[in-house]
């Protein structure tokens, strides 16, 4: 492996991308190298390299869906047993689903749940006090009717480690999996995170600007509620440790059997950018026939990306602090290096040329509970935009991240109603318009999750 070929190329992407600072690192038979580019902050610099930590968002779901693999290991949780055996004030906007839901069901994000409840930083924001305020929560499914991606979901499971262990969530994540396997640098809350060396996230603005984003992480400090689907900060080193454990037979953490039942398909995805279908966890890839598993992270102004291919003994991961140009340059970084040491090629679908019947039909206001996306057409083109709620914008006493602007999209060949991104900040993201009985369209897929539809503009 060279890394002196990984180092010219994340140099001249982020470069080419304004991305401040960013790390990958590569794992190939055992074998390791990692690159950095740029520095850890604009305005108190300090160069970026493999112990830098930044947020990972939603890669910190690979950690809490082992951590309980582990209890499910030691005979203390039931994957297949109503979340109500082990969180029995569990209560829901349906109480059917309430009683219904399994651990399974939040593991592949297929319990029927919206997205995320919002942090407004008042109240009790601990893991119970997300459960009491669960029954606010829309649901969007049957449980195990559909996969839909929920934040919600991750960290109900955070509650269900803490009732079956005892213990405050970050101190039993510590115990069941940080500590044995040496993660000593993968830590919950700023004041684990500011004794060591870590990178301010960016956000640019209209004018092309970057200003720093606050938050530091996904979510406001004290958000202890969403630690369980977000909380995790890390660098490329501990993220190559951990991608070695997923390779590995389980270090005595728990059974090879279990850790590797993560990686087996439990529900499949159409039309996803994020995969074919859900492990335990785990996204799925099909890789030109090699079997990948991957997880990404978005949060403000950071952007975290995590493949393995166990067959191949591989692993990638890219951390980058801007939004929202992190999340192509970790995409073209995770090509790059599929291309250059797996010989795996990915190849991006074409769309069909634009059809006005079509675009028509879809045409409208779609949204979950904290997001707007907006799909429109002025005769010659289609464009998707999607952004944070006005109003939950205006309330906030933070700054937010930007949205995305209206971007092209075109459909893809097939009778599917799927659909690919072909500009913007998410160029490349794929996903598929839904349809009642009738043939109507009611909602839209992005990014793994459901956007029902409030309006039609057509």
């Amino acid at each position: 492996m060279s890394q002196d070929r990984l180092s010219e190329f994340i140099k001249a992407q982020a470069t080419e991308l304004g991305v401040p600072g960013a790390a990958v690192g590569v794992l190939l038979d055992g074998q390791e190298i990692s690159a950095s580019h740029g520095v850890t902050s604009l305005d108190n610099p300090l160069p970026v390299d493999e112990k830098t930590l930044f947020p990972l968002a939603s890669v910190s779901k690979t950690f809490t869906a082992t951590a309980l693999m582990r209890l499910v290991a030691e005979g203390k949780v039931d994957l297949t047993a109503p979340v109500r055996r082990y969180v029995p004030e569990l209560k829901l906007a349906d109480e059917q689903a309430a009683a219904q839901i399994t651990v399974l069901n939040l593991l592949n994000h297929t319990a029927g749940l919206d997205w995320n409840l919002i942090d407004d930083g008042e109240g009790d924001r601990s893991l119970a006090g997300l459960v009491a305020k669960l029954p606010q929560l829309p649901l969007i499914a049957p449980p195990g009717a559909r996969a839909s991606y929920s934040q919600a979901g991750y960290n109900l499971a955070g509650r269900v480690v803490e009732k079956v262990t005892g213990l405050p969530f970050e101190q039993a994540m510590t115990s069941l999996v940080l500590e044995p396997v040496g993660l000593s640098d993968t830590v919950y809350g700023l004041a684990e995170v500011m004794v060591r060396k870590f990178a301010v996230g960016y956000n640019r603005g209209e004018g092309g600007e970057l200003r720093a984003a606050r938050p530091w992480g996904a979510f406001r400090e004290g958000a202890r509620a969403d630690n369980p689907g977000g909380g995790l900060a890390s660098s490329v080193s501990d993220l190559l440790r951990w991608a070695r454990f997923q390779l590995g037979d389980g270090d005595g953490v728990l059974p090879a059997a279990q850790l590797h039942r993560m990686r087996e398909q439990t529900v499949e995805l159409r039309a996803s950018t994020l995969g074919d279908g859900f492990g335990i966890c785990w996204f799925l890839h099909d890789l030109d026939g090699l079997h990948g598993i991957g997880h990404g992270g978005s949060g403000n102004g950071q952007f975290a990306e995590l493949l393995i291919v166990p067959e191949r003994n591989f692993a990638v991961v890219s951390l980058a602090n801007v939004g929202p140009d992190g999340y192509p340059f970790n995409q073209s970084v995770v090509r790059w290096a599929l291309e250059h040491y797996l010989d795996v090629v990915e190849k991006t679908p074409e769309p069909l040329p634009y059809d006005e019947r079509k675009a028509q039909q879809v045409a409208g206001r779609y949204e979950i509970d904290a997001m707007n996306l907006d799909i429109a057409t002025d005769g010659t083109r289609l464009t998707l935009a999607v952004g944070i709620k006005p109003e939950i914008r205006e309330a906030s006493n933070e700054e937010m991240p930007p949205d995305y602007p209206a971007a092209a999209i075109g459909f893809l060949p097939g009778e599917g109603d799927e659909y690919i991104l072909t500009e913007g900040g998410l160029k490349g993201q794929r996903g598929y318009f839904s349809r009642d009985a009738n043939g109507a369209v009611i909602g839209v897929d992005l990014a793994g999750r459901l956007f029902k539809q409030v309006t039609r503009t057509s």
